[in-house]
């Protein structure tokens, strides 16, 4: 099933609430979508139907024969809860990210039976360039080159964007038979989307995964013009504001530099929103404290999934001397997505910061399909099935 008539078709693995979906736009099709979460599942059906396509089940269950259709693109966003920054997690040999050779298990099956997907992209942190080492990544790169797939990785960080720093690893695999026009490809790493890190973790592949290697020649967007302030609700339905006692208390576990920022942002002359996280610090005497610490660059810090609490955003909102706090709000979290106010979120809070905050952001799939998908996808390729 070539694309035609300027429709594209994809499958969605470990698909959430179909943030990907969201990205790719109106002109691709959704033959299948995968996930293994229930909950994200209903998310999935409230905002994209239930036309038959969602499949809610364990990915390594599912076998290539029962997937509808023959894919342009292969989207999986594969879990990272095992690709820690610091490498010291299980990695691609951890029970979540380990899904990522299931979901290549089925890329085979489908190139076996003659259905071998044009394009192939994978998502996940950026920690996956240094989980042991380098090993994970290595690892990605060369089941892309086994499978006869040509790739190339870039680093976006969705704050080109969205007001949310949230930089992620993106694969993006091309099938040997498929022209890849001139324009999309550059000689050499370029900044802002090949960063350091990409740079030496490509210097690590062995040489016969470096013959598969390209770099993709992508173009910066345009200035972001959204600021985290424009992005809060006022009256949110999904949190209450605190009151005067708890936001003193937030203010309380300040260090000294914390609280000069809200005093600065006091005196900006416009309405400041700050991202707080609470972090255990270590005060003069070496005992652990916990601290707020706050940020106003006009940018969230990084979604999280909600786990323990701890990791749930708090933000500050200060207007000239009026200091008020609050948990961000579930259509907040949407919104740092790139997603529309009609997405359906679910009512309950903690399961919509869970679909946000392990998703996809939106405008970087849009970006990324504008500026490398579709236009490989309108060079001549070998294969042309009906």
């Amino acid at each position: 099933m070539a694309a035609r008539d300027g429709q594209r078709f994809f499958y969605e693995f470990f698909a959430g609430g179909g943030m990907a979906r969201a990205g790719l736009g109106n002109d691709w099709s959704c033959l299948f979508a995968n996930d293994f979460d229930a909950k994200k599942g209903f998310a999935y059906q409230a905002n994209w139907g239930t036309g038959g396509e969602l499949t809610v089940g364990d990915i390594r269950a599912l076998k290539p024969g029962a997937l509808p259709g023959a894919p342009n693109l292969v989207w999986g966003s594969f879990p990272c809860q095992d690709l820690s920054l610091a490498g010291v997690g299980a990695g691609l040999a951890g029970e979540r990210s380990g899904t990522f050779y299931p979901f290549w298990n089925l890329i085979r099956g489908l190139a076996d039976e003659g259905r071998a997907p044009e394009l192939v992209a994978v998502e996940n942190v950026c920690g996956a360039l240094t989980s042991h080492g380098g090993a994970d990544f290595r690892a990605i790169c060369q089941t892309f080159s086994d499978a006869g797939y040509r790739y190339g990785a870039l680093v976006i960080n969705a704050d080109l964007f969205v007001p949310q720093s949230r930089p992620r690893l993106f694969v993006i695999g091309v099938r040997a038979d498929v022209v890849i026009p001139p324009e999309l490809l550059s000689p050499e790493p370029i900044e802002p989307f090949h960063t350091r890190a990409l740079g030496r973790a490509m210097a690590g592949l062995p040489p016969e995964v470096r013959e598969h290697l390209i770099w993709w020649n992508v173009p910066t967007p345009e200035r972001r013009q959204s600021t985290f302030a424009d992005m809060i609700e006022e009256a949110p339905t999904s949190v209450t504001w605190h009151n005067q006692a708890e936001t003193k208390k937030l203010l309380d576990m300040m260090s000294p530099v914390n609280l000069a920022k809200v005093e600065a942002a006091k005196r900006a002359g416009r309405r400041m929103v700050g991202g707080v996280y609470r972090r255990t610090r270590f005060d003069v005497d070496g005992a652990k404290v916990q601290r707020a610490e706050v940020r106003f660059d006009d940018v969230a810090g990084c979604l999280r999934t909600p786990a323990g609490g701890s990791s749930r955003q708090i933000i500050l909102v200060v207007d000239g001397p009026r200091v008020r706090s609050r948990l961000i709000s579930a259509r907040e979290t949407a919104r740092l997505m790139g997603l529309d106010d009609s997405y359906v979120l679910p009512s309950r809070y903690n399961e919509a910061y869970h679909l946000t905050g392990d998703g996809v952001a939106a405008p970087v799939v849009r970006h990324l399909a504008q500026h490398i998908l579709e236009p490989l996808l309108k060079a001549p390729a070998l294969r042309q099935v009906a």
